[in-house]
């Protein structure tokens, strides 16, 4: 019985699907009944894939991909909760830094201002926008 669940462990940690079968009916005289394992993979076999040779195709030209470009609002001057907000809704992840030099934590974002972003309003290619905020009673 031990041997059987290692076997079952060892298969399970493997990513093997176990089959046991035992044999059901009448008693035999036979105190160890018998019983037998199938293991088989769980995953599908490798599909391939026919391509066609590259000289059998006319002229053939590989394009690179064009970044996607889109307009950084200017957000400057702004509660930095709401700048943060219209990054957001324009597709762009928000780093946000203090701009004064203790370095803290931006935390309630609506005691905040911005008082400088990068980068700079207007196109570009980035995925993030950093604002610079410090404190509504502090200054730039």
């Amino acid at each position: 019985m031990k041997l059987i669940r290692r076997t079952l462990a060892a298969a399970t940690t493997a990513g093997l699907t176990v089959v046991v079968l035992t044999a059901c009916g009448p008693e035999s005289a036979d105190p160890a009944p018998t019983r037998t394992t199938t293991m088989r993979p769980t995953t599908e076999p490798a599909t391939t894939e026919q391509t066609t040779p590259a000289s059998t195709t006319p002229e053939q030209t590989e394009e690179a991909p064009v970044a996607e470009t889109a307009e950084v609002p200017d957000v400057v001057g702004m509660n930095h909760a709401e700048a943060q907000s219209l990054l957001r809704s324009h597709g762009f992840m928000v780093n946000e830094e203090d701009a004064g030099p203790e370095g803290r934590m931006i935390l309630n974002n609506s005691n905040w201002k911005v008082c400088r972003q990068d980068p700079q309003p207007g196109p570009t290619d980035a995925l993030r926008v950093a604002i610079y905020s410090v404190k509504l009673d502090e200054s730039c």
